[in-house]
């Protein structure tokens, strides 16, 4: 029997909690640890600029409630991406990637995930490419030196929608701090990619895992990569789940989600916490035992 660790997104929960509220709540609702967001909101960018007291608060709610973070999601670059052709972009960038190096060296975070965009917002050229490859060999230095691990997403975005092709960046850029994090809905996404060959192929770079499901990407749809319902999108989760457990891997999953501000996050996330049990029981995949919410003193 395989056992896995099972997180949920912070943006999947309520929004107006407080951080304590908030990890007793992923206790209550039977997960192992959140996924601590920054995204391209100006709320959260401002997270990377805690001041000491915030980062202390922050880990004696942790401690208080027996809590841990496995990882950071970085999606900010999206809105300061690496590849930008602008170069106080470009700085701004990495800028991000050093406070937010910083942020989880203080936070305990050993792992964070970047999201796989050249650029977003931006045309899509050779330079782009560039330039992402240029910022992200400096980030990896940035983060060696700290002993942080940055993983690299599979995206909603053809640039690295595959892990086949992040193995190929990190081919030009190699370090044991530059992975892999397949999410198992974007990769099913494309029609270009054999999930399975995919996972099987790249295994020694995978880190961690989202669990998120979508719609396939047609010569007429252009897909549907947040906000399905699981079970409601094409992401064959049982048959991903046994390759995974085939491929004896042992790390963590996350299940990913944006329902924080819909009429009963809480709700909506028992539903997918079901229909992962059901898949967990189903495949003989155990989840780690979820730890008690307060710490019990030493005697």
């Amino acid at each position: 029997m395989t056992t896995n660790a099972l997180g949920i997104y912070e943006k999947a929960l309520p929004q107006k909690l407080t951080w304590t509220e908030k990890f007793n709540l992923v206790h209550e609702l039977g997960f192992n640890f959140l996924e601590f967001s920054i995204d391209e909101s100006d709320e959260r960018l401002a997270r990377l600029d805690w001041s000491r007291k915030q980062r202390e608060d922050f880990r004696q709610a942790m401690w208080q409630t027996n809590s841990r973070i496995n990882t950071m999601m970085l999606s900010g670059h999206r809105r300061f991406p690496l590849g930008s052709a602008d170069p106080a972009v470009r700085q701004k960038a990495l800028e991000m990637m050093s406070k937010a190096i910083d942020l989880a060296v203080d936070l305990g975070i050993r792992n964070i995930q970047m999201a796989g965009y050249d650029v977003y917002y931006e045309p899509k050229t050779v330079q782009s490419r560039e330039w992402f490859v240029e910022d992200l060999t400096r980030c990896v230095e940035m983060a060696a030196k700290k002993l942080v691990m940055l993983s690299i997403e599979t995206m909603d975005d053809p640039f690295l929608n595959s892990l086949s092709k992040i193995a190929h960046i990190k081919k030009e850029i190699p370090s044991p701090w530059l992975q892999g994090y397949p999410d198992l809905g974007n990769i099913s996404a494309w029609p270009e990619n054999n999930v399975a060959e995919d996972l099987e192929n790249n295994m020694d770079d995978v880190v961690a895992v989202h669990l998120k499901d979508t719609k396939r990407v047609t010569p007429t749809f252009k897909g549907q990569f947040k906000n399905v319902p699981f079970g409601d999108g094409d992401v064959d989760f049982e048959g991903c789940l046994k390759t995974l457990k085939r491929l004896n891997y042992s790390g963590s999953y996350t299940v990913e989600m944006w329902t924080e501000t819909a009429s009963d996050p809480v709700a909506e996330v028992k539903k997918a916490k079901l229909f992962f049990d059901h898949l967990f029981t189903k495949l003989d995949i155990k989840q780690e035992p979820v730890r008690n919410t307060t710490i019990q003193e030493a005697n």
